[in-house]
């Protein structure tokens, strides 16, 4: 049989079920499919896919490329939408069977049901390869997902803690030939601009799978992980291995995997613990978008509570840009802006100010963090966007941070604000007023 392979955030040959599935064929078409629709401005005013994530991408797809190479393979990439590139590369090729990997998100969802209305005679098959667990091995139903992490994590802890493992794939090391290698026109994608401030991040799997070993068993960092998880602006206080993660580039069960490695040959301790435990937290936001589908985008969320919220263009404008009145609150979004990377704790204080202080739908923040992020993941965005805004999965409510406290607990110097120019020199307040004294 022929089958077409679609990459999407899968971008490896390590640990990659749907891949592998796909191997077991006679011939073998490999694409992956760049949206025009990522780089147009959106409903919430920003684009699905701005520069730092485009050029994390293109890196990955390059390192793929090779890879594939290297097996005597290619990858087709092709400029335009999938629901139209992926059927008329199937008649093209005579190809018997399309498969991919299982993506959360409505978009995503409506792509690939679209593909398979106009394929009705090819067999169409998606394998779980985002996520620690397959839905099979979770230890409940998908629709018993529990409402809060707490209740998710006490039930996958209670079971086999060695099933992430017996999960894993193997490496990839042959392939079937592909039917041909058709043109593609990946010249029509946009150009990759050059960053305006050192990026610490290189996508690709090597990169990825480079970046695990360095923190783990080079630096030993993760010794002290929860201590620096929390630090604002230090490379090796956190992990950093989101980008990868986000794109696919490198398998969460491999990480996994390394974690447990490192725990049996140096030291096993609550700092080890928690990178596991932050783990689990991207695999619970997984499965809640795939529970969950379309009210993960909701204005009231999953838990249906209204929020009183209204649009001050001019509030979201200089939340973006960094000239809010909060120094600490600017200096992360300059930060996003400038390198497309903030730390956790960052990200929680920028999106508490948008929705408490600033008064905004938590959705235009979330939006802005999809276009910026360059480990941006719809599953993990929206849901700790819900999180915070007090619709999703926090049982305690909207989580209101102190920004005074944040930054004298996190930039007690003030060198995060400085490094970042966080005192804007025009900063704009909550009300602005019209000639008429009406507030705008």
């Amino acid at each position: 049989m022929q089958t077409l392979y679609w990459f999407t955030r899968d971008l490896r040959l390590h640990d990659n079920a749907a891949l592998l599935a796909a191997s077991r064929s006679d011939m073998l078409l490999c694409v992956y499919v760049v949206n025009p629709k990522w780089f147009a401005p959106g409903p919430f005013q920003c684009k699905t896919m701005g520069e730092h994530r485009w050029r994390f991408l293109w890196q990955s797809l390059m390192t793929l490329e090779r890879s594939l190479r290297a097996l005597g393979q290619r990858l087709h990439i092709a400029y335009g939408e999938p629901e139209d590139v992926i059927p008329e590369l199937v008649h093209d090729h005579q190809i018997g069977r399309v498969i991919r990997s299982r993506l959360p998100g409505t978009r995503e969802a409506g792509q690939w049901q679209a593909i398979k209305d106009k394929l009705p005679k090819t067999i169409c098959q998606q394998f779980e390869t985002l996520s620690l667990f397959t839905e099979g091995s979770l230890p409940m139903k998908l629709a018993e997902l529990p409402d809060t992490f707490s209740q998710f994590r006490k039930l996958v802890e209670k079971a086999d803690d060695s099933r992430s493992e017996q999960l894993r794939i193997r490496t990839l090391t042959a392939l079937p030939p592909a039917p041909g290698f058709p043109e593609d026109n990946r010249g029509d994608c946009p150009a990759i601009a050059e960053p305006r401030h050192p990026v610490g991040f290189t996508g690709g799997e090597s990169a990825g799978l480079e970046r695990l070993n360095q923190f783990l068993f080079v630096d030993h960092s993760i010794d002290t992980y929860i201590d620096t998880r929390n630090e604002l602006d230090e490379p090796e206080g956190s992990s950093r291995l989101s980008p990868w993660l986000a794109n696919g580039s490198l398998s969460a069960r491999e990480v996994a995997e390394t974690i447990a490695r490192y725990e049996s040959q140096h030291v096993k301790n609550e700092s080890t613990y928690w990178l596991w435990f932050e783990l689990l937290w991207r695999e619970y936001f997984y499965w809640y978008a795939n529970k969950h589908g379309s009210k993960l985008f909701r204005r009231d969320g999953v838990r249906q509570k209204k929020r009183s919220v209204s649009f001050y263009p001019h509030r979201f404008k200089a939340w973006c840009a960094g000239s809010t009145e909060y120094p600490l609150v600017n200096a992360a979004m300059n930060q996003l802006r400038e390198t497309g990377y903030i730390s956790n704790r960052s990200r929680q204080i920028v999106a508490s100010c948008l929705v408490n202080e600033l008064e905004l739908d938590w959705r235009y923040g979330a939006a802005w963090f999809e276009e910026q992020l360059v480990d941006y993941d719809v599953a993990s965005n929206y849901g700790n966007w819900q999180y915070l805004a007090g619709v999703g999965a926090d049982p305690k409510g909207p989580r209101h941070f102190n920004l005074e406290k944040q930054a004298r607990q996190f930039d007690p110097d003030g060198e995060f604000v400085r490094r970042w120019q966080g005192h804007s020199s025009q900063p704009v307040g909550l009300h602005l007023v019209d000639a008429a004294d009406w507030p705008v």
